[in-house]
C-alpha cells in the first residue's frame, strides 16, 4: 500500500500511514456524522512517524472502546483508534487529512450505520 503523509490543520499533529484509498467508509454515528470524516481502516502499527502526540486530546463516548484523538490546537481529528474485530488495535484514518489528496474526488465504498449501535 502507498505511504501517505497526514496532518491536522495547524500542523501540530502529523503522521505517515500506509493507506488503501479504494475501500473508504463514512459513518453516521453521533460523532462521525458531525465531523464528516472519510475513513480508511488500517492496523494501528501502520501509523508511523507520529509527531505531536502531546498536542492531541482523547475523546471517548458510549462504550469507550474507540479513542477519537484530535488536535487540541485546531480541533482536527486525523485518526481514531481502538480494538478491531480480530482483537488487534486498528486505526480509522481521516483521509480528509491526507496531504495532496482532494477528498471530493474519492469514491466511498461503504456506509456504516453507526447510529444503530
Amino acid at each position: 500500500m502507498p505511504q501517505h503523509h497526514l496532518s491536522c490543520h495547524c500542523g501540530a499533529v502529523q503522521l505517515d500511514a500506509e493507506l488503501d484509498l479504494t475501500n473508504l467508509a463514512v459513518c453516521n454515528c453521533s460523532i462521525c456524522g458531525r465531523v464528516g470524516a472519510i475513513m480508511a481502516f488500517v492496523p494501528a502499527d501502520q501509523l508511523t512517524n507520529i509527531v505531536g502526540e502531546d498536542h492531541q486530546t482523547d475523546y471517548q463516548f458510549a462504550s469507550k472502546r474507540i479513542h477519537h484523538a484530535f488536535c487540541r490546537v485546531c480541533g482536527v481529528r486525523t485518526f481514531a483508534h481502538g480494538p478491531g474485530p480480530d482483537g488487534r488495535e486498528w486505526a480509522m484514518v481521516n483521509v480528509r487529512c491526507v496531504e495532496g489528496i482532494d477528498a471530493n474526488t474519492l469514491e466511498i465504498a461503504r456506509k456504516f450505520d453507526g447510529k444503530s449501535l
